[in-house]
């Protein structure tokens, strides 16, 4: 990649880059092996001579006879953590993709040890005993989850209040602008998952010239950003926990919770009913029983460990297992979360009448999409009550002088159905988009489909793209479901965030 091309736009400093800690207090020892180094950016790039932010960066240096440039990798969210990343691309490519890019892993403005690092009323996702049930049985509980949404709220606003107006996702488009001006790089690649995918689009229509290689995993769907996407998360996680439960269904003889999907979703529901009465521990209510299967929905990882924990608890009546798959929300997923909202608050109008809410959750509801509906509505809530006005969103659009981007994506992902990638796809006329016929998985890219990685890898070393095509450019069929057993799930160390 070549640097002849003088950048018209005034560039920050050079990034001092130093060895990682070995004990960061974020990351717990997953920096080993990386270089470290900080960015001030301003924090309203309208006033470059203002107050400025901290963005903190690693980098996976390239170790090839020639460097093919620099690739920003973001996990999603928004709000999710990212330096990591530059070590999982590393270890996790062919030697010779791996060793010809400098791999550049970040947290966005506002997140892990960027500075500041937002963290809002810790009590709204652990109060330190069971939240109330999402699904409210009367006006009285509904009211009382619209109450402290609204302190959700109020605290960011208190806190952050000079901060919030400019969470948004141009705003940590043109922080990726200045990071790879930092870097010296004529272009700047961009890897990104989940959320990931919203905010490369929107760097690629706002900085279309200065695009390298880019992969966009499991595609937001820009004209619904961001209520109405997610209403569409709550119609597809209902089909896929269905997915999920008739899995269990099928290996009868291991969970013993039913031979059809229908009794297993029985079975689930007599479980819920269960700990919301009696709490395990006095910790696992019904929304953290939620809470802990809605992993199910993102991919199949859980499932096996999942399903037999529900089993314990049913058949065995053993609450071990369920206590044990539930875990209180770390300060990182306190930070997530703050950020979470910051950004999509900020992105997009949200309705601001809650009347709204509660008639599209209560339709939602009554049509038969239970399982993440009323849950998802408390998640995305102080939305409702932000201080600071949302929208418009950004333009997401491409032009035929972009280079290639390829787009992965599988065809029954919930949390950002393929719609989103579809409509990507229309918007950037140079996109080519590789489909997972059958994947349930949230992030597809790298996780072992020979299919999905074929074109990814091949794309990297050296950008060949599949041959345009009318919908999907190329089809790969999705992989068999686990297999029924009791141990573990294995732990993701790439798992993005998504948009929960």
């Amino acid at each position: 990649m070549t640097h002849a091309d003088p950048d018209p736009a005034p560039r920050p400093a050079g990034l001092a880059w130093a060895s990682c800690p070995a004990k960061d207090p974020v990351e717990k020892g997953r920096l080993k092996g990386l270089q470290c180094a900080t960015l001030g950016v301003p924090l309203d790039h309208g006033r470059p001579d203002g107050p400025q932010i901290t963005l903190a960066l690693t980098r996976a240096r390239h170790t090839g006879a020639a460097s093919r440039g620099a690739i920003l990798l973001n996990r999603g969210g928004p709000g999710a953590h990212g330096r990591d990343l530059a070590a999982v691309f590393g270890a996790g490519l062919p030697k010779k993709v791996a060793r010809s890019y400098d791999w550049i892993g970040f947290d966005p403005r506002g997140v892990g040890a960027s500075r500041p690092a937002l963290v809002c009323d810790e009590r709204y996702q652990d109060p330190g005993h069971p939240r109330a049930d999402p699904v409210p049985a009367d006006e009285r509980e509904e009211r009382a989850w619209t109450v402290r949404a609204r302190a959700y709220a109020d605290d960011c606003a208190r806190k952050y209040r000079d901060l919030l107006p400019h969470m948004g996702t141009a705003d940590a488009a043109r922080d990726i602008d200045a990071i790879r001006q930092a870097l010296g790089e004529r272009r700047i690649g961009f890897f990104g998952y989940s959320y990931g995918s919203y905010l490369g689009a929107v760097y690629a229509t706002m900085f279309p010239q200065r695009v390298g290689p880019m992969v966009l995993d499991s595609v937001v769907r820009p004209s619904g950003v961001w209520y109405q996407d997610n209403l569409d998360q709550n119609v597809a996680f209902e089909k896929r926990i269905k997915t999920y439960f008739g899995w269990i269904a099928r290996h009868h003889e291991v969970y013993r919770l039913g031979g059809t999907a229908a009794r297993v979703a029985a079975a689930y529901a007599r479980v819920r009913a269960a700990v919301r009465a009696k709490p395990i521990e006095g910790r696992v209510g019904a929304s953290e029983l939620d809470d802990t299967f809605l992993a199910d929905g993102y991919g199949d990882y859980s499932w096996a460990a999942h399903a037999a924990a529900l089993s314990a608890y049913a058949v065995r009546h053993d609450p071990a297992p369920l206590r044990k798959a539930w875990q209180p929300p770390s300060p990182l997923d306190q930070n997530n979360y703050a950020v979470y909202n910051a950004v999509q608050c900020r992105d997009a109008a949200w309705p601001r009448d809650w009347s709204r809410w509660h008639a599209d959750s209560e339709r939602l509801y009554r049509e038969g999409y239970r399982f993440e509906t009323w849950g998802n509505t408390w998640y995305n809530a102080p939305c409702a009550f932000w201080t600071v006005p949302g929208g418009p969103p950004p333009a997401v659009r491409g032009t035929a002088a972009l280079p290639p981007i390829l787009l992965v994506q599988g065809t029954e992902d919930a949390a950002t159905p393929y719609p989103g990638a579809l409509e990507t796809h229309r918007r950037f006329p140079t996109s080519r988009l590789v489909a997972q016929v059958g994947g349930g998985n949230h992030g597809v890219s790298l996780t072992g489909d020979k299919c999905v990685d074929r074109a990814v890898i091949t794309y990297l070393d050296g950008g060949g793209v599949p041959a345009d095509r009318p919908g999907p450019d190329v089809e790969c069929p999705a992989g068999p479901p686990p297999e029924p057993t009791a141990a573990p799930a294995p732990k993701r160390d790439r798992e993005p965030a998504a948009n929960r």
